[in-house]
């Protein structure tokens, strides 16, 4: 099972075994469940914001960073590849998404597409704060498929690729943004993993991307509200002090049966070496118990000895 505890790296781990699968299932999921394309048609990466914003929580994002961090064993190099590869995939389809992008548009009546684009946004950003709160929520493919059938226009049909490569170019860019971020993650994994705390990131990062819909649409007036975010959210997830990624919290383990530290070893509770057997007077008629006795007896005594025994 997971380790990194974290509610959509949790979720898809039941599906898919490897931390590399596990990694290219988590990054490539805005492609397969139209979080992507609904962006693009709703006019997020119409920005250089727009697509730094797109690629860092949308691609990168909370789930990416606990993955490499938590799940993703090996050396720097091994981890590096193993990004490159999920990259290799990524763009290209990003790339071919994009390029049909407009068919779809000639679709849909797009002021009721980009209301559901904004309603998956958030529905991805409350599964990544609350796993609780995301059993309640519905799947983003859902939404997405939901937001398709209400918003298609038949009529308006209009099979066609775009030729603009400049759409195709900031879609690219975006899913670099994420592979660049995640590979940066890699390279400085080992210092990571002391000083990030990850819940303290996944919760800003999934404030951040709840505020991602309200900045893609201009309610804050183009201002780079969610990048503000994040970076808040990196300089609070920054813990030097703390246990980081795989941290125990408390006194180091004691060993099964040995004396707790710091014990006083004049009590004797804490002297773990029995005391000797009191004899009874009745002693010939313990030997003359059966043998159902016998073990009954013990499994009495079994639950009324010592915890440290």
């Amino acid at each position: 099972m997971s380790t990194s505890r974290h509610p959509l790296a949790l979720s898809v781990e039941r599906q898919v075994g490897g931390a590399t699968k596990l990694l290219a299932t988590i990054m490539c999921l805005p492609l397969v469940d139209g979080i992507f394309p609904a962006l693009v048609l709703a006019g997020a990466l119409d920005t250089t914001t727009g697509i730094l914003e797109v690629g860092l929580l949308i691609f990168g994002g909370s789930a990416t960073v606990a993955v490499i961090l938590a799940e993703m064993d090996g050396s720097r190099r091994d981890q590096a590849k193993a990004v490159l590869g999920v990259g290799a995939v990524l763009l290209p389809v990003a790339a071919v998404e994009a390029a049909l992008a407009p068919t779809i548009e000639s679709l849909l009546t797009m002021a009721v597409f980009e209301r559901f684009a904004a309603i998956v946004i958030l529905a991805v950003a409350a599964k990544t704060a609350s796993a609780r709160v995301g059993e309640w929520l519905p799947r983003p493919a859902v939404i997405v498929g939901a937001g398709l059938v209400a918003s298609v226009d038949i009529g308006g049909l209009d099979v066609a690729v775009t030729t603009n490569p400049e759409l195709i170019a900031r879609a690219v860019a975006a899913a670099g943004v994420g592979v660049g971020f995640a590979l940066l993650v890699a390279l400085l994994g080992p210092w990571l993993r002391s000083v990030v705390d990850i819940d303290r990131f996944r919760f800003g990062s999934a404030v951040a991307l709840g505020v991602l819909p309200f900045s893609i649409f201009g309610y804050f007036g183009g201002a780079p509200i969610a990048l503000a975010v994040l970076a808040v959210t990196v300089l609070l997830a920054f813990d030097p002090d703390g246990e980081g990624i795989g941290g125990v919290a408390g006194a180091p383990a004691v060993a099964d049966g040995g004396p707790t530290e710091g014990a006083d070893p004049d009590d004797p509770a804490a002297d773990p070496s029995p005391e000797p057997a009191e004899a009874s007077d009745n002693g010939d008629d313990e030997g003359e118990k059966t043998i159902p006795e016998n073990v009954s007896n013990y499994i009495t005594t079994e639950k009324e000895r010592a915890p440290w025994l």
